[in-house]
């Protein structure tokens, strides 16, 4: 295949699926705003889980649409596939955009927000498979990891667009114009790019494997029985998932989304700052998938991916607490030492909540009442900038770690699969260690660090599931070599 035949391919597969994790990520880079738009406003905490309940249905889903759409991709073809996946997405995306809020149509509203986001995960189940297929299928021997690469880096690159469309629309507006209705342009306006990214793929033939399958007669007629009925099968499907995609699910979400909401919920540092801090750390991480998946064609797969599973497990806890010192950069050193004793002190104008062991960091405003009384009302904090550039370096670090991981990964999972199954077999184990291991990490990690009390208490989640996946990679993945790469 020449070279501008496969930039052509993983052009109109990239854009495409970039823009579907653009659409999917909007409602994560909006959950605080959306709690208040779309669930009682009487229970903020409660408000917020809700809505990182509603992020997480759209990943638990992902799964089933794994199953619908790896079927059809199997049995009709990728193309058909990923078009359709690309038009639920878009269509789903753009009617959050127009749900009236809470106080409109009161529990009618967050109803619709979770069948929008279940028809989400539906969608984006079927597209990343396809995609990562269509690519590799197209590839040249021994360069399926780089080429591939390229589709991984379109969920950072779709969560880069996310933040810097809602942060021009920030700049655009007011506070006020942007919390009570600026917050559905970036819903909206998906649909203009979904439009053009479907133009785009129409114009594409279908993978030349799949269509030397068919005209051979060797689809399979029943792609789910033969991926999960025959043991052989079943086999590289679990170690797919407990050997890679499960850890790789975790890392990538805490490297990326947890750290986010971790900052903004946990640290209470300004959401905007966070947000624009969070744009040169994507866009100075993003090539590293590429530079990663390259070396996986030289050297191999496992253990690029097993290392940077190891590395983010071991690393974790430190980086955290690096971060949070950052935040609490005026007095991390004295409450360590434990110079600072009670509940109700105040140091530079920062309130520290001793009740929960010490770990909850806040900012608050003292002012008195009509009748002298203290009162206190939360605000966020504003890091100088060496703070938050050290908060950049160490989100920075992890997205290494996702990088080594995630770089990888849909090479590994084409190269493991028979051709005829490829599309079932590859998408359920990934959507799996992704849509629910991975995805529901900001909800998991953010319920411990309620129910606890300390902010650090979430990052076991994460810790625990990447260094098992990591430990149990090293038994069951065995390294192709190069000649038994396809």
């Amino acid at each position: 295949m020449s070279s501008n035949s496969i930039r052509k391919v993983i052009t109109a597969s990239s854009v495409g699926t970039m823009i579907e994790w653009y659409d999917f990520y909007i409602f994560g880079s909006l959950a605080p705003i959306i709690a208040t738009q779309f669930f009682p406003k009487e229970n903020p905490t409660a408000a917020f889980l809700a809505t990182l309940a509603a992020f997480g249905v759209g990943f638990v889903i992902r799964p089933f649409g794994a199953i619908v759409f790896g079927r059809l991709g199997d049995i009709v073809g990728r193309k058909y596939t990923f078009l359709l996946t690309l038009l639920i997405m878009g269509g789903s995306t753009f009617a959050i955009g127009l749900i009236p809020n809470y106080d409109t149509i009161g529990i009618f509203a967050p109803i619709i927000v979770f069948v929008l986001r279940a028809l989400q995960g539906l969608a984006l189940g079927g597209e990343y498979g396809g995609a990562a297929i269509y690519v590799a299928e197209h590839a040249p021997a021994g360069q399926k990891g780089y080429f591939t690469s390229f589709i991984q880096t379109t969920a950072t690159i779709g969560l880069f667009i996310s933040l810097a469309v809602i942060l021009a629309c920030k700049a655009l507006m007011t506070a006020e114009q942007f919390s009570e209705w600026g917050w559905r342009i970036p819903f909206l306006i998906s649909i203009l790019l979904v439009i053009i990214s479907y133009y785009i793929r129409t114009k594409m033939e279908e993978s030349p494997v799949f269509k030397e399958l068919k005209a051979q007669g060797k689809t399979s007629k029943n792609p789910l029985k033969e991926s999960f009925g025959k043991w052989p099968n079943l086999k590289l499907v679990l170690i797919a998932l407990f050997g890679a995609t499960a850890g790789q699910g975790v890392v990538w979400y805490t490297g990326q989304f947890y750290a986010m909401n971790f900052c903004i919920k946990n640290l209470n540092i300004d959401s905007a700052q966070i947000q624009w801090m969070l744009i040169p750390v994507l866009l100075l991480g993003t090539p590293l998938f590429i530079v990663f998946a390259r070396l996986s064609d030289k050297y191999g797969r496992k253990w690029i991916i097993l290392t940077g599973l190891a590395l983010a497990s071991l690393s974790y806890m430190s980086l955290y607490k690096g971060m949070a010192a950052q935040a609490d950069y005026k007095t991390w050193e004295l409450r360590e030492r434990n110079v600072i004793q009670g509940a109700d002190q105040q140091i530079s104008g920062y309130y520290y909540d001793y009740t929960h062991g010490g770990s909850m960091i806040e900012k608050f405003e003292y002012s008195k009442t009509e009748k002298g009384k203290i009162i206190k009302t939360t605000n966020t904090i504003t890091l100088p900038f060496k703070n938050i550039f050290m908060i950049g370096l160490f989100i920075f670090l992890q997205l290494i770690f996702v990088c080594m991981a995630y770089g990888p990964i849909a090479a590994f999972l084409v190269e493991l699969f028979p051709p005829e199954i490829r599309y079932t077999s590859l998408s359920l184990p990934y959507h799996i260690g992704n849509g629910v291991f991975g995805g529901l990490t900001p909800l998991i990690a953010e319920s411990v660090v309620v129910s606890t009390g300390n902010i650090f208490s979430g990052l076991w989640y994460p810790i625990i599931v990447a260094g098992t996946t990591a430990v149990l990679g090293v038994f069951m993945i065995k390294e192709k070599t190069k000649k038994h790469l396809l």
